[in-house]
């Protein structure tokens, strides 16, 4: 099982201007819903965003610590 915060301090590491959320989606800690908003996905396909969040995880991921994550990704909304 791993900690929520302890996956929005990975993402962080590789993405510091990131906003995560996590969400444990059956209460055991390895099936996760996890959003993140950041500026470095400007410019990128949604494959290479969520490349890059895998990237953060990989530790996680290739323990199973994490056994399935839905990912949502985007960049920051302009108030305009």
């Amino acid at each position: 099982m791993v900690k929520s915060e302890d996956i929005g301090t990975a993402i962080k590491r590789l993405l510091p201007d990131a906003q995560v959320s996590v969400q444990d989606l059956n209460g055991g800690g390895d099936h996760l819903q996890v959003d993140v908003i950041s500026s470095s996905f400007a410019g990128l396909s949604l494959i290479r965003q969520h490349q890059l969040v895998y990237e953060a995880l990989k530790k996680e991921l290739a323990t199973e610590a994490i056994h399935a994550l839905a990912l949502n990704t985007s960049t920051p909304k302009e108030n305009t």
